[in-house]
């Protein structure tokens, strides 16, 4: 779930700040932002505190994160009320949030103490049989948070539930574009009686550089540039992180595929969030023979949407001009390279940072709607001669984050998807791959590195792995001491050789 990162913006932010709704320009709340000196020492609270809830265990968090999740559901509807005004969403769009974050904590309330097991390891040789081999998974002290403005519920909450469950502390910067949303969320937790592991700060860059300076482990989720700044950022402290970065996602429609359900899940994929999020269906392959029938279908589908904020509409306002102005610049660029508009292709009249749904064919990948992250409601369509041409094209990018296969032929669509580069690849469907909290969701290329969710390694990482080795009996230990003979020595060394080539040996003939 890409967006734009407050670390390319001035760091100029002080004192308070108007946030205002893009759809209307009402102001939805004002925000006191952080000081960037005062990062540290918010760390260093959270660092003392992660020691007691670390010390809790599983079970112990797991109960905190059920109280919390319930918090959520009950104050569902003052959240979707907040995001509105904060983001210009429409209430569709809203709906989806909460609930795919009290799926993903329902998910890890029941998996913590499975995840987090030690674990034990068999010996590589038989000579080695004496010792007890442990694997324990030990949280990171801070885990620093920085989210972008798409989703505001959902994309600081589904990374900072893993790593409370974890047992880890979490610092959390939002978007200074949402920074309402979050703060209801802190309240949340504190309300709910949980303790002091989750806190939250406000800014733009400097306040994000200052959370990369004082975590143990950064998740950010934004611009492949942006991503960039990060890791580098983190290097200088060998601090890990882990990047959700842009996407380009393309959907394949082969000739045996149900056209009317691929039309409509293209066009939801497309359009969802007005276009704003990082696994939308950014460009449609669609082989010939069936290409004018998707097409059409497409058109009639985009063709009944309503465009507003609120109740009753289909897709909102894209979160500000800026982001307006990307989606003008893409579509002005595809007609002047001759591409044909069928629907949409402005911004819509009137007042607040609306652009109209828009769907665009005779495009080729000279044009930035096919090659660069657009990030608004767009729906560019290329017409292919073979699946083979669909493959090779959509892996024409430098993103690899997902992408779609529709075929009446579900075996058939995943020997494509499995020729396709990107983390996840959705067979007759779209972005459903993050409802599925049991699979990695990750980037490949330039779209990121590390991945969420993942079953376990959703919670385990962020941990650290310590290895504890431990004696079955006195027998053996001291064997290389140097106390010992150095006839004794020799033998042991070529006992250890013969035993550990045994395997090998058998293997090479």
């Amino acid at each position: 779930m890409t967006a734009t990162s407050d670390l390319d913006t001035p760091p100029s932010f002080t004192g308070t700040g108007t946030i205002k709704n893009p759809a209307t320009g009402a102001v939805a709340g004002t925000v006191r932002w952080t000081d960037p000196a005062d990062v540290a020492q918010v760390a260093a609270g959270l660092r003392a505190a992660q020691k007691e809830w670390e010390a809790r265990g599983p079970k112990g968090r797991a109960k905190v994160l059920s109280r919390y999740a319930v918090w959520l559901g009950q104050h569902r509807a003052e959240i979707e009320r907040l995001l509105i005004e904060e983001t210009g969403k429409s209430a569709a769009d809203a709906a989806q949030e909460v609930p795919l974050i009290i799926m993903i904590a329902s998910y890890y309330i029941k998996n913590i103490e499975k995840a987090l097991a030690p674990e034990t390891r068999p010996a590589a040789l038989p000579f080695l049989a004496i010792k007890k081999i442990s694997v324990h998974y030990r949280p990171r002290p801070v885990v620093g948070i920085i989210a972008p403005w798409n989703y505001p519920v959902a994309n600081a909450l589904m990374d900072a539930i893993g790593a409370l469950a974890a047992g880890c502390a979490v610092l959390l910067k939002p978007s200074e574009r949402t920074p309402l949303t979050a703060e209801l969320l802190l309240r949340g937790w504190l309300d709910s009686g949980a303790p002091e592991v989750l806190a939250l700060v406000q800014g733009a860059r400097e306040v994000s550089e200052a959370v990369i300076d004082s975590s143990d482990f950064v998740q950010f989720t934004g611009s492949c540039a942006t991503g960039a700044k990060v890791m580098e950022r983190a290097a200088r402290t060998l601090t890990p992180v882990s990047l959700e970065l842009g996407g380009k996602d393309p959907m394949l429609v082969l000739e045996d595929a149900d056209i009317d359900l691929a039309a409509h899940a293209a066009v939801w994929g497309a359009m969802f969030n007005a276009g704003q999020t990082c696994v939308s269906v950014e460009r449609v392959y669609v082989v010939e023979s069936v290409y004018d029938q998707f097409v059409a279908a497409v058109v009639d589908d985009v063709n009944k949407l309503k465009l507003g904020a609120g109740e009753g509409y289909h897709l909102g306002a894209m979160i500000d001009d800026s982001q307006v102005a990307v989606t003008e610049r893409h579509v002005a660029d595809a007609l002047a390279k001759g591409a044909k508009v069928l629907t949409g292709g402005k911004r819509a009249s009137g007042s607040g940072s609306f652009y109209e749904p828009t769907v665009l064919v005779d495009v080729d990948h000279t044009m930035l709607c096919m090659t660069e992250e657009t990030f608004g409601p767009t729906l560019p369509i290329m017409k292919v001669s073979s699946v083979d041409e669909a493959i090779r094209l959509a892996n024409d990018s430098p993103y690899g984050l997902s992408a779609a296969v529709f075929s009446g032929d579900p075996e058939r669509a995943k020997a494509v998807a499995l020729q396709l580069d990107c983390g996840a690849v959705n067979i007759n469907d779209v972005i459903s791959n993050l409802m599925c909290t049991t699979a990695p969701m990750g980037g490949w290329k330039t779209s990121g590195m590390g991945a969420r969710f993942g079953g376990a390694e959703g919670i385990r990482k962020f941990c650290r792995q310590e290895a504890v080795v431990a004696p079955r009996t006195k027998v053996g230990a001291g064997g290389n001491y140097y106390n010992n003979s150095l006839k004794a020595l020799k033998r042991m060394n070529t006992l250890m050789t013969k035993m550990a080539l045994i395997g090998p040996r058998r293997s090479a003939k």
